[in-house]
C-alpha cells in the first residue's frame, strides 16, 4: 500500500505552531509524505498595483521559511510550491498534479481570516479528500470519519 500524501495549504500561517503541531501529530500517527502549497495571494495595494509579482515574492518567502520548520515536525523533508493566487484553485491544481490523499488547511482565526469569510474549508472539502482544518486557536473541524478510513 502506498504511503499517503498529505497536502498542507497555508499562507500567512505556513509556519504557525498549530500547523506545525498538526503535521507532527499526523507524522506520528502513521507514515505519510507532506507537501506545502502557499497560494500567491498579494496583500493590500499589491492586489491592484502588481498582483502577480507581489503575490509570488511573498508566497515564495513564506514557503522558504516554513519548509524547514515543517520538515523538522514531519521528521522528513517536506516539499512545497507556490500556488495560484486563488487558494481553492491552488489546492485543486496541486491535487490534480500530485494526487494527494489528505489535506491539512491552515487559516487565520475567524475574526481576521478572508479564507473563512469565503468558506474555504467547505470548498476544499468538496474536493472529496479528508480535510483537517487548523487555526491559531487549534483544530476547527477535522473530517474524522474520512481521516479514520485513510489511516
Amino acid at each position: 500500500m502506498a504511503v499517503p500524501r498529505v497536502m498542507l495549504v497555508a499562507r500567512r500561517t505556513a509556519a504557525d505552531p498549530h500547523l506545525v503541531e498538526a503535521v507532527r501529530r499526523r507524522a506520528r500517527s502513521s507514515p505519510a509524505t507532506f507537501h506545502l502549497v502557499v497560494p500567491a495571494t498579494p496583500n493590500g495595494l499589491h492586489r491592484v498595483v502588481d498582483p502577480e509579482v507581489a503575490g509570488l515574492e511573498d508566497a515564495g518567502e513564506r514557503l522558504r521559511s516554513a519548509l524547514p520548520v515543517l520538515s523538522e515536525a514531519a521528521g522528513q523533508t517536506v516539499t512545497g510550491e507556490v500556488g495560484d493566487a486563488n487558494p481553492l484553485a491552488a489546492a485543486e491544481d496541486a491535487v490534480h498534479r500530485h494526487g494527494f490523499d489528505e489535506i491539512i488547511l491552515s487559516t487565520l482565526p475567524l475574526r481576521v481570516s478572508r479564507w473563512l469569510r469565503i468558506d474555504l474549508p467547505s470548498k476544499v472539502r468538496a474536493l472529496g479528500l479528508p480535510v483537517l482544518h487548523v487555526t491559531p486557536g487549534g483544530v476547527v473541524a477535522p473530517d474524522a470519519a474520512k481521516l479514520a478510513r485513510v489511516a
